[in-house]
């Protein structure tokens, strides 16, 4: 918390001009803290199973891309999904909230990333399923996979291809 004093000193404006030089400083830093490729203002609240580890290894991709996330573990994933209203041909093993976006599955870092760059006007995104080579579904193949996004609706679009 920055305090301004009314005494002499602050008075005469040297003191007080250094003050805001140095808020002004603060700001700046914050700023382009905040526009930084690995800093986002929304964490990643994701809700999984407690035995699930691809889900694990999910979380572990976001975080090596930069985003602070919050694991919970849920006995019933349904009814995450559908208090989030993931629809049923999306769905995949876990469920998380991205600022005012669902993120379903096992997307990419980087495509949250866009979806947090872009903002379209959609309720979230998903990669259906347990596509091998997906992150968090590394293996010994890669299967092609699409990562969609999706609004209130369910209407879907491909966001991109993998």
């Amino acid at each position: 918390m920055i305090r301004l004093e009314t005494s002499k000193s602050y008075r005469n404006g040297y003191r007080a001009g250094k003050i805001c030089h140095s808020f002004k400083s603060l700001l700046l830093l914050l700023a382009a803290l905040t526009l930084s490729t690995h800093s986002f203002a929304a964490d990643v609240i994701v809700y999984k199973s407690p035995t699930c580890g691809c889900c694990n290894d999910w979380v572990k991709h976001l975080q090596q891309n930069g985003f602070s996330v919050q694991a919970h573990d849920r006995s019933d994933m349904q009814l995450v999904k559908r208090t989030l209203n993931v629809p049923q041909g999306l769905q995949s093993c876990h469920t998380a909230v991205v600022g005012d976006y669902v993120v379903e599955g096992h997307v990419p870092a980087k495509e949250i990333v866009r979806l947090l760059r872009e903002k379209p006007a959609v309720k979230g995104i998903s990669v259906p399923g347990m596509p091998m080579g997906s992150p968090g579904m590394e293996g010994p193949r890669k299967d092609n996979y699409d990562v969609l996004i999706f609004d209130e609706k369910g209407k879907t679009e491909v966001y991109s291809r993998y």
